[in-house]
C-alpha cells in the first residue's frame, strides 16, 4: 500500500516537467513587429494632425 502512495504524486508529477520549445523564426518576428510600429505611427500622425490645425505652415 506504500508504494500507491508515492506513485500516484510521481505519475501526476511527470507530465508537468514536460517543456515545450516553440521555436519563432526571428526575421519573421521582427517584421512583424516593424508592422506594428509602422502601424501605431500612421495613426498617432493622422490624430495629431487632426487635432492641430495651428501648427500648419503659414505664409
Amino acid at each position: 500500500m506504500n508504494k500507491w502512495i508515492w506513485l500516484l504524486p510521481a505519475a501526476l508529477l511527470l507530465p508537468a516537467c514536460v517543456t515545450i520549445n516553440i521555436y519563432f523564426p526571428a526575421a519573421a518576428a521582427e517584421k512583424a513587429a516593424d508592422k506594428i510600429i509602422d502601424e501605431v505611427w500612421q495613426l498617432k500622425d493622422k490624430s495629431s494632425g487632426e487635432q492641430t490645425p495651428a501648427e500648419a505652415p503659414t505664409k
